[in-house]
């Protein structure tokens, strides 16, 4: 009889029988090893603009060519993309791109950073890390775009390879995450302080889900939880719900729960909150957290202004952190 193979990427921890896939659909159990399905093959391949992700203190205004593979370990019930992070990879249309082909593509379209993102790029973690050494080397900036349920071990071996990640904090209550997720949350909030811990530059984005995560307790206490273990420096993005996937019958977020969330953030000492999905609210400007000045003018993924200058308020010569360069 072939053994049963445990995977140990993330904290599902799937014991797999011969022939059966993990949680993600793309890890299986054949011959006693364990393989990936997706490896060099991505569904989803973009240049977009790097506040897409959102960043929005990691070199503004650049392109980031970003990709994907299909699957995902999460089971969000509001994913955007779920046509393909909830599907394995016989249901989507796959192209043969190898981590020196992404590298060359990256460069020959003159991005900047190359972003694994719109499922989760946990499933295709050989893949990624493989192409972000390339990219490194290449001097290319590599963005991990994660819900962060990723085993400690892996983790780490990623770490030194990518310099930015852009995490979604679905909620702060294990019960969110437990009923919307199908997943669990004090393992992502290890992850996000061993990431900080690491060096790696951190924004978290929080989607705000009507009726789900929008109580002003909940908000406050991540807002609490990012100022405690991460610091004031760290931009929070809340970002708004629009019916998706097995939510349509939700409305979208109204924008006074957003500005009232972004008001929370601020007031807890937080110096870089911002307001996603709302192309036109002040809350995608950055200002300067001591004189209050505008330093980053943007309209959706659009930058119209910059005055950060080195790494550093145009008027007041406070530092603003980031990846400015």
């Amino acid at each position: 009889m072939l053994p049963i193979v445990e995977c140990r990427l993330c904290h599902h921890r799937c014991r797999l029988n011969e022939g059966e896939r993990g949680q993600c659909r793309v890890r299986i159990n054949l011959d006693g090893k364990l393989y990936s399905l997706v490896y060099g093959k991505p569904c989803s391949v973009h240049i977009d603009p790097i506040e897409k992700k959102p960043l929005y203190h990691v070199l503004p205004a650049s392109a980031s060519f970003s990709l994907a593979t299909a699957g995902c370990n999460l089971r969000c019930k509001f994913c955007q993309n779920w046509q393909i992070s909830q599907s394995p990879p016989e249901e989507t249309e796959n192209i043969d791109l190898p981590p020196e082909s992404v590298v060359r593509e990256a460069l020959n379209n003159r991005c900047r950073s190359i972003a694994y993102t719109y499922s989760d790029p946990v499933i295709f973690y050989e893949y990624m890390l493989d192409t972000a050494k390339l990219a490194k080397q290449n001097g290319l900036i590599n963005i991990f775009r994660t819900a962060a349920f990723i085993e400690e071990a892996p983790l780490l071996e990623l770490c030194p390879f990518i310099q930015t990640a852009s995490v979604d904090l679905k909620g702060i209550t294990e019960e969110y995450y437990e009923k919307m997720c199908s997943a669990r949350l004090e393992p992502v909030l290890q992850a996000i302080k061993i990431m900080h811990r690491q060096g790696v530059w951190l924004e978290l984005t929080n989607l705000i889900v009507p009726t789900w995560n929008d109580k002003e307790k909940d908000i406050q206490d991540l807002c609490r939880w990012i100022k405690d273990n991460l610091g004031p420096d760290v931009p929070l993005h809340f970002s708004r719900f629009w019916p998706m996937h097995q939510l349509k019958s939700l409305p979208p977020t109204p924008e006074k729960t957003l500005a009232r969330a972004r008001e929370i953030g601020l007031a807890a000492g937080l110096h870089y909150v911002y307001v996603g999905n709302i192309p036109e609210h002040e809350g995608n400007n950055t200002y300067c957290p001591k004189d209050g000045k505008l330093l980053i003018h943007r309209i959706g993924y659009s930058t119209l202004e910059n005055n950060i200058i080195d790494g550093k308020c145009k008027f007041c010569v406070t530092n603003i952190p980031g990846l400015w360069a």
